[in-house]
């Protein structure tokens, strides 16, 4: 049986890394073409354009992994059965729950590629393209518009203006009291980050206010702790899909103790957990469709039908994800809704394929 775990493992790994370099390939130049409005607006030029597209690839990867593992799937076991060796392998009395442990196996040893890109490369690198780009076309960056960007610690308020790598060009404090009270506020032109974390304020101007007059006064350099560094005040005003594992998991949190609306980052959340469980599952969906008329057409068709298969389920997830957004919905319910259809379809499909 090990024998044919590693057959198995051996074959849909190839196909996989071949139907992956192919579906990498076609986003990239789609990802390309679509960066082609942007081509001449300040600095940004074709070979901005081209860094741009290749630090996005980790992340088209993790998106179009399950389709890539469904596919390759496909035409590996696919393979097999139009070869008649997976009739030879049921013959030699290995039933079809046993192929599955290997295929699903196959899907398994896919996850470790998934959670290193996904903690380590593509959150990175897709911030590093999209600060680069706003470099590049307006010299600039800001987090969150003209506005600038708020984050609430417990009573402190911070507003901070654009990013400078460390920390920021201009930052405001304000300070509220248990009954909502204005306590005192503060400008600062520019915040840092120092070594343990805290702030550094330069050129920190403030102002308290009592119950009868307001005091003020100026600092060359101010320390501040409020338990928000630098790197994490960035890390919860970014894009959600800029953010790895631990980073969405850390800034929900912060989200919900805060009273704030942490919809976007735990659906975000939930939503990369179920599309990695969801790896596997793509890689067992395919052995239903092999014991029957399926295991002898030509590979094209099978490739049409697992790409069918698996745009299908990546649009119904971006749906669900602007349904949950855009109406309140359960974060976790309806981030876990596609994975969980996928698992009933293929446990029908399994169970008819076996009975027959």
């Amino acid at each position: 049986m090990r024998v044919l775990d590693r057959y198995i493992i051996r074959s849909i790994g190839a196909a996989v890394l071949i139907v992956m370099m192919a579906l990498l390939t076609l986003l990239a130049l789609f990802l390309f073409i679509n960066e082609q409005g942007w081509v001449g607006v300040g600095s940004y030029g074709q070979p901005q354009a081209l860094r741009y597209v290749a630090f996005n690839l980790p992340t088209q990867l993790l998106q179009f992994l399950p389709v890539g593992v469904l596919i390759g799937s496909l035409l590996a076991m696919g393979g097999l059965a139009r070869h008649s060796e997976l009739t030879v392998i049921r013959a030699s009395g290995v039933p079809i729950s046993r192929i599955g442990a290997s295929v699903f196996l196959a899907g398994l040893l896919a996850l470790p590629l998934a959670l290193v890109t996904d903690e380590y490369l593509a959150p990175p690198l897709a911030r590093m393209a999209r600060i680069h780009k706003a470099i590049q076309r307006n010299g600039e960056i800001s987090l969150a518009g003209p506005g600038g960007a708020w984050v609430r610690e417990g009573g402190l308020i911070l507003r901070a203006g654009r990013s400078t790598g460390r920390g920021y060009d201009s930052i405001s404090v304000f300070e509220v009291g248990p009954d909502n009270r204005l306590v005192a506020a503060g400008t600062a032109a520019l915040a840092t980050e120092r070594t343990d974390g805290s702030w550094e304020l330069r050129d920190y101007a403030w102002s308290t206010f009592e119950d009868r007059r307001v005091r003020f006064g100026t600092e060359a350099v101010h320390g501040l702790s409020p338990g928000i560094s630098p790197a994490f005040f960035g890390m919860i005003v970014a894009d959600p899909a800029d953010l790895s594992l631990r980073e969405l998991w850390s800034t929900s949190r912060y989200q919900d103790a805060n009273g704030l609306d942490s919809r976007r980052t735990s659906f975000a959340f939930w939503s990369r957990m179920a599309r990695l469980v969801a790896i596997p599952f793509a890689a067992l969906l395919a052995l239903p469709f092999l014991f029957g008329a399926l295991r002898v057409v030509e590979s094209g068709a099978r490739a049409t039908l697992g790409l069918g298969l698996g745009l299908g389920w990546f649009i119904l997830q971006r749906m669900v994800e602007s349904g949950t957004i855009a109406f309140g919905l359960n974060p976790l319910l309806l981030a876990w809704l596609p994975t969980v259809l996928l698992v009933a379809v293929l446990a029908a499909l399994l169970a008819r394929a076996d009975a027959t």
